[in-house]
């Protein structure tokens, strides 16, 4: 990519911090006389609690308090927010369980929460943990998703028939079976997106204050932004918003894991109002593969239907989303964003597509780098590279031929969705010639020479970002009597950058340098609206009216100036940092409008903008060991449209991350559970291998953006771009390479023993 860019120099103003050990994490906040909590967790998936026995543990040294799911329950935090909130199949309400933030009655996933014991030192809390006596009636667990919904299951519970939770439906189902029976080909196809836990840097933790004074709770906890979070939270407890502050420094990684409030936080609520003292915990990694919420976990079969002329008619699936033990608050995105995107970018005139969501023993399901997105992109990618296959065609025509014309945008999708501009055609071109896609052959033979099995595979893809769960975006800017421009914001970065870019945007619009602005996220107390940092949405709704308040503040730096050299508003003009005014000889300069006014000058503005369309190609070559199983990625291309770019850097640093996290999935990473027991078989990096440095080699990317309309930067959002392309063009590089020795089907996670055995029975 090209990373010059005109304005800035490239670097991120956050880096030096975060680099050099000067960042603040969640764990990192301690304040006087606070206590340390450590939960209990069940040791089995499924089980009725038959009693819980604090007194051991109550009289160990230097122990508070032990809280369990009887406290929970008279606190009333027992039903969490979910978002499957729409009528379903049938008028369908989503049969949510409720779920006390201690466990009360029945434990449903191995590592729920029972207890919290409170001590004066995390090891005395831990300690005294194990003291904690609790009686279980183990009961049949179920962590298979077809299993769960299969006739004649075991009930999980009596209020979920058919351990059925939800069930909802998009697109004409009478146009698709129509169109698949007249059809001149019909491909028919099974494919498993599974399930992984997102593992940021960061474990989770969270400390929690109680002032009675006013009956506010203070939170410094690991997020990705006030809103979201707070909203649930006073969902689940009942507690008003306003009595929940937060208070938040950086942020290790999030992926949409850090979006939600989880049960810990209420239940850390409980003890610090019930002690009058501060109480903290800090979650250890196994916990963090037992609780956090996992990724993906979706299983989709289906058909897509073509004409004579390989064009696609049809497309219908039913997609099991397995959402785990609880509708947790960050689920949606499993069903609204594989809607929205269900035909991916291909004219397919008619779709369908039946969502089921089971009840499963096993850890709840939550939004991950995309939340839906990429694992859309994989089910659609698959179907047609497997389409070409049956039809004899090049992978890259096949989709040429069926692309949305770049006439043809706005685009209404059979799902609902209005695709903005894109231009698949000269992105898929541009891609090609990268990966110089037409020397394949000469390269499949030199890896042959050595032994080795060589594949490219291709991915197309487009998503929906921006939009949100908030009315709008806010955000204010002041200027203070140095010519200090300050914005503040409820969007939250995770290692995002959004100091750097939000401040460019500003610098860029009031044409000074980055270094006089100053960014801050999510100050204590702020009562400005917006979404979360999450669904690439950041630089589309708050960068928007970042520019466009900046935009303001020179209009009211106009009439301040006009005031101060009795000229009207017309007469003066800006530039640079300065008002000016061909009436006048005196130059204002930014700190002289701010010291003119008596109080510091700010201005507030909001602003709602829809979804964007980032979309792009992702070409891939993969070599495959014959005799080991082994894979080696030896090229790696990408062509993305995020629209208008504000910093070069960002971008190739966001698709190069999620590049690599989509190749973690692809190559080793599943969160597998016993089937019996339902015991996680990976709950540690002993036994769950994480993406390395050098799994994905230099990775060559190009950009070709058109405009947003949405948003007046004509900005897109990249976050979730890399692993929405990598991992149906990692997956298609590999089986293309494993063809040729007769395998013709295989499930991520392609690790060496799955290709290995697969080449066995293919021989």
């Amino acid at each position: 990519m090209d990373t010059h860019d005109h304005h800035h120099d490239g670097k991120r103003v956050e880096d030096q911090r975060l680099i050099t050990g000067h960042g603040k994490y969640a764990a990192d906040w301690s304040v006087p006389g606070q206590l340390y909590g450590h939960f209990v967790r069940a040791d089995h998936a499924h089980a009725q609690i038959v009693s819980v026995n604090t007194q051991r543990a109550l009289a160990a040294p230097g122990v508070k308090g032990v809280y369990t799911g009887a406290d929970a329950v008279a606190a009333g935090y027992v039903r969490a927010a979910h978002v499957l909130g729409s009528a379903g199949k049938n008028g369908m309400k989503a049969r949510a369980l409720d779920r006390p933030v201690l466990a009360h009655g029945k434990v449903r996933f191995a590592g729920e929460a029972v207890a919290l014991v409170v001590a004066d030192s995390a090891g005395a809390a831990a300690d005294a943990a194990e003291l904690v006596e609790v009686d279980y009636r183990v009961l049949q667990a179920i962590v298979d998703p077809e299993q769960a919904l299969a006739p004649g299951a075991p009930l999980l519970d009596e209020a979920v028939p058919g351990n059925l939770v939800y069930e909802c439906e998009a697109g004409n189902e009478a146009a698709v079976a129509e169109a698949i029976k007249n059809a001149a080909h019909v491909t028919r196809l099974r494919v498993d997106c599974t399930r992984v836990t997102p593992s940021p840097m960061e474990p989770r933790a969270c400390l929690v204050t109680y002032d009675a004074s006013n009956e506010s709770y203070r939170f410094n906890v690991v997020m990705q932004g006030v809103t979201t979070q707070r909203k649930m939270l006073s969902s689940w407890t009942g507690v008003p918003e306003d009595k929940l502050i937060y208070e938040t420094g950086d942020v290790g990684g999030g992926f949409g894991q850090r979006t939600p409030a989880y049960p810990e936080y209420a239940a850390l609520m409980i003890a610090a109002k019930a002690l009058g003292k501060p109480v903290k915990w800090v979650s250890s990694r196994v916990e963090s593969f037992l609780t956090d919420n996992h990724g993906r976990g979706n299983i989709a079969e289906g058909e897509l239907a073509l004409d004579k002329d390989g064009r696609f008619t049809a497309f219908r699936l039913n997609w099991i989303a397995d959402m785990g033990a609880y509708l947790s608050p960050g689920s949606a995105g499993h069903i609204r964003n594989t809607t929205t995107c269900l035909t991916g970018v291909y004219h397919i005139p008619a779709a369908y597509a039946l969502f089921k969501v089971p009840l499963t023993n096993t850890t709840p399901m939550g939004s991950y780098r995309g939340a839906g997105r990429p694992d859309i992109a994989y089910v659609v990618e698959r179907f047609v590279d497997q389409a070409a296959l049956e039809l004899n065609m090049d992978k890259a025509d096949l989709r040429r031929r069926n692309f949305i014309p770049v006439n043809a945008f706005p685009y209404k999708t059979p799902t609902g969705s209005t695709y903005e501009i894109a231009d698949m055609p000269g992105v898929l071109s541009q891609a090609l010639a990268l990966a110089d896609w037409s020397g394949f052959a000469a390269r499949r033979a030199q890896s042959e020479r050595r032994g080795k099995l060589r594949g490219i595979g291709i991915s197309t893809v487009i998503e929906a970002s921006g939009a949100g769960n908030a009315p709008k975006d806010e955000v204010e800017l002041t200027l203070d009597a140095n010519g200090t421009v300050t914005l503040y914001t409820v969007s939250k970065a995770q290692g995002h950058g959004h100091e750097t870019t939000l401040g460019t945007i500003v610098a860029r619009a009031l044409g000074i340098t980055l270094d006089r602005v100053k960014v801050v996220q999510c100050a204590p107390g702020s009562t400005l609206i917006g979404g979360h940092t999450g669904g690439s949405r950041t630089t589309v709704g708050v960068g928007s009216v970042s520019h466009l308040g900046a935009l303001k503040l020179i209009e009211e730096g106009k009439a301040l100036a006009a005031l101060e050299l009795n000229l009207e508003p017309s007469q003066i003009q800006y530039a640079k940092g300065e008002f000016t005014s061909s009436e006048s000889k005196r130059k204002l300069k930014l700190a002289d409008i701010a010291k003119a006014k008596t109080k510091t000058l700010s201005v507030l503005v909001g602003g709602t903008f829809g979804s964007t369309y980032p979309n792009g190609c992702h070409i891939s070559e993969v070599e495959v060991d014959r005799e080991t199983g082994a894979t080696q990625v030896v090229s790696y291309c990408g062509v993305d449209d995020c629209g208008e770019v504000i910093n070069h850097a960002i971008v190739e640093g966001q698709v190069q991350g999620g590049v690599v996290q989509g190749a973690g999935q692809v190559f080793g990473e599943q969160i597998v559970y016993d089937k019996n027991s339902g015991q996680p078989l990976t709950a540690s990096f002993m036994d769950y291998p994480m993406p390395r440095a050098g799994l994905v080699p230099e990775y060559r990317g190009e950009e070709r953006a058109t405009q947003s309309k949405v948003s007046p930067l004509g900005v897109k959002g990249v976050g979730e771009s890399g692993c929405t392309a990598s991992i149906p063009s990692l997956v298609s590089a590999t089986l293309d390479a494993l063809r040729t020795v007769g395998v013709t089907h295989l499930d991520m996670p392609l690790t060496p023993s799955r290709i290995w055995g697969a080449m066995q029975a293919g021989k």
